[in-house]
């Protein structure tokens, strides 16, 4: 059996800037490239968690709600995560800059896509956390579930329970519920 192509940074640059790829979103994990298809319930589910966070940064303006941020290692050729949301707290000498973000989010956030097996969710979610991530929250939709993880440990905070913003984000909570619409 072949061994499967691994790509780097500069070939997924020259992969996702191909004709053919103009209108569809990619990533690069662990030498994989992998497709972004987001659903109606996916983009709601972003939507709520930005408007929420945009809210909460609105009274403590201590970082940025970022949707779709390509954070990529200056030493990591095999790399470049997109989560569907990032936190990145204000720190001294981050400012706004027009390419890829050189560090992970303190809070990388994603919304489980329709063909995403939960076992390879929480894998990007260990990449992250590997990478710098202090705070990972996957959003199950599967479960109606949050399953937030940390370099310590996880945590599933299930339909009825709160997420909060830990020591990221102090004081911010938001109802599991209020990610899933009622049908």
């Amino acid at each position: 059996m072949a061994d499967k192509v691994k790509y780097t940074v500069d070939e997924f640059d020259h992969f996702i800037n191909l004709p053919e790829n103009d209108a569809r979103r990619f990533e690069l994990i662990d030498g994989d490239i992998v497709e972004k298809m987001p659903t109606f319930l996916h983009s709601f589910i972003v939507s709520v968690l930005m408007l929420a966070i945009g809210k909460y940064l609105e009274q403590n303006p201590i970082a940025w709600i970022l949707p779709e941020l390509r954070s990529q290692l200056p030493n990591d050729d095999e790399n470049a995560l997109i989560p569907d949301l990032s936190v990145v707290l204000k720190l001294e000498g981050r400012k706004v800059i027009r390419q890829h973000a050189p560090y992970m989010p303190e809070i990388a956030i994603e919304v489980q896509s329709p063909n995403q097996s939960e076992a390879a969710l929480i894998a990007k979610a260990h990449a992250y956390v590997k990478h710098g991530a202090k705070v990972v929250w996957l959003v199950l939709i599967d479960k109606q579930a949050v399953l937030v993880l940390t370099a310590t440990g996880q945590q599933l905070i299930p339909l009825d329970g709160m997420l909060s913003g830990g020591d990221v984000l102090p004081g911010f909570s938001i109802p599991v519920a209020s990610l899933f619409p009622v049908e």
